[in-house]
């Protein structure tokens, strides 16, 4: 017996009203596939660039390597500020040469020339870009946020080498130089001094 017979009430679906159906399902599969995406997208992406090396990001090692090459690097220290930090931000070297596989450490100085406490970030990247794969840190300050009061200094320390397997990408048999940039920005959500803190709540009777 027709099901539409017994309910009047029920109209039949025409294939129109199925195709407008299935359309609509694929779009809101495709609309809550691609917001997925979006919040994996930050964490997918550093995974891509640690991987690659993509835009000069380096590597993360927590031993050195057991070996040296005798292929010789000139790394170049790169320190930078952003227009928004009234800091001073300097490496202990401009340059240094190592060795492939050769461990070194590097120190550098940041102080607050202002007349507030601030906190500072710091981001970093290699160039050539092709060598971020190649270029590995032990210990870094990058992404640490750092608070320094009016005048103080700070020194910090990068501990990095060169991976010695880098001779087996041919296509960096050309480089011989590597420049390692830093530069501090003033931390986002960083949390506020003591100082102003009990100020902005006013007076303590």
């Amino acid at each position: 017996m027709n099901e539409n017979a017994e309910n009047p009430g029920l109209r039949p679906v025409t294939i129109d009203q199925r195709r407008n159906l299935r359309v609509a399902g694929y779009a809101l599969g495709g609309t809550l596939f691609m917001l997925g995406m979006s919040f994996a997208a930050v964490p997918l992406y550093d995974m891509f660039c640690r991987v690659t090396g993509y835009g000069g990001t380096t590597q993360v090692a927590v031993r050195a390597p057991d070996r040296v090459s005798d292929r010789l690097f000139t790394i170049r220290f790169d320190a930078n500020v952003n227009a928004g930090l009234n800091w001073r931000f300097e490496p202990e070297f401009n340059s240094i040469e190592v060795k492939g596989g050769e461990v070194r450490a590097v120190s550098y100085t940041v102080r607050n020339l202002g007349a507030q406490p601030v906190t500072g970030i710091a981001s970093y990247n290699v160039t050539p870009d092709q060598t971020g794969a190649w270029f590995n840190k032990i210990a870094c300050f990058c992404f640490n946020e750092i608070t320094l009061q009016p005048g103080e200094a700070r020194t910090e320390e990068v501990v990095f080498f060169v991976d010695p397997d880098i001779g087996k990408e041919k296509t960096l048999d050309h480089i011989r130089q590597i420049t390692l940039s830093y530069t501090f920005f003033p931390a986002k959500n960083a949390a506020k001094p003591l100082a102003d803190a009990s100020s902005a709540m006013g007076p303590q009777r």
